[in-house]
């Protein structure tokens, strides 16, 4: 009898997102609701499960962590790509890695949602239930410069958007080419001078030891100080501490957060009581459309693993 852990469903709705019915009678399906951070604690939940599903990057597999599974044969990502799974680590302990498709969208539009910052809607929503009326002087977008970092599928549909705002549109990543930037309607320039002039940064860059740190205490800086910084892709691209002061100082005026490093926030995270951003729990890709595709994708990949012909194997 096959076991299936679905981890980190936070929001109580994996058994109902696909027909895991549907698999071999005695199959056993079990989803976890809760996020578990210890090692030690994770390994003993998932001793006696051979297939897992993780939900984007919201537990990593170390190598660590994969030698305490030994009856794990097949791990499933929502996504086909995830930097907090050791691809080398479980190609040599013989456990395959599949993935799921995904959505473009949703993403893209959290962070024109962020955004609600700017017309200080979170604090006026609040204002208003408290009684009062009208307390805060928002921000249009129309006419002001929205620079996109990185300018792949979600970067382009923000980058659209922003047109469609009448907005001039700036672009940069390491290998974006003038033409790229042109068909969606955006300018490249350096880093530096996307930082300078822009009102609103929004980034979609991939996390990696290039991005990583990208923006620090010198990049905010040479922000203006009426502008908006947006991230929707990861925690890490920022430099935490340095983004606390500039939101602090005034050297930046406000940021919408999705991403965090760590996932979940702590209780006591200084970007809780900040009064001048607006957060959310990496709610990017948190869809009932992306669900779908994620557990509907992940169904598939146990049944061709039980199979025997097993699909969207990602390698190492």
């Amino acid at each position: 009898m096959a076991r299936v852990a679905l981890l980190d469903d936070y929001q109580g709705v994996a058994l109902r997102m696909a027909d895991w019915k549907s698999l071999p009678a005695g199959t056993d399906v079990v989803a976890f609701s809760d996020h578990l951070a210890d090692e030690g604690a994770l390994a003993t939940r998932l001793a006696d499960f051979d297939i897992v599903m993780a939900m984007r990057e919201r537990t990593a597999f170390t190598r660590s962590l994969l030698e305490r599974l030994p009856m794990l044969r097949l791990l499933i990502t929502a996504g086909m790509r995830n930097a907090s799974i050791d691809m080398k680590a479980a190609a040599e302990r013989g456990v395959l890695v599949c993935g799921t498709a995904g959505l473009p969208y949703p993403t893209a539009e959290l962070a024109w949602g962020l955004l609600g910052l700017m017309r200080r809607i979170p604090s006026e929503d609040r204002a208003t239930r408290e009684g009062r009326w009208q307390v805060s002087l928002g921000l249009g977008l129309n006419g002001k410069t929205l620079g996109v970092l990185g300018l792949g599928t979600l970067g382009s549909r923000v980058a659209k958007v922003g047109r469609a705002f009448e907005m001039e549109v700036l672009a940069w990543s390491q290998n974006l080419t003038r033409a790229r930037a042109e068909e969606v309607g955006a300018t490249l320039v350096a880093k530096d001078e996307l930082l300078a002039r822009s009102d609103i940064v929004s980034i979609h860059l991939v996390l990696s030891e290039r991005t990583r740190g990208l923006l620090g205490a010198r990049e905010l800086g040479l922000m203006k100080r009426s502008a908006y910084l947006v991230n929707t892709s990861r925690g890490p691209i920022v430099d935490e501490a340095a983004l606390i002061d500039a939101l602090r100082n005034g050297i930046i005026a406000g940021a919408g957060l999705d991403v965090f490093d760590p996932e979940p926030l702590p209780a006591d995270h200084p970007f809780r009581s900040l009064p001048n951003i607006v957060v959310t729990p990496h709610l990017g890709y948190v869809t009932e459309e992306t669900y779908r595709v994620f557990y509907g994708h992940a169904l598939e990949d146990v049944q061709a693993f039980l199979r025997g012909a097993p699909v969207r194997v990602l390698s190492a």
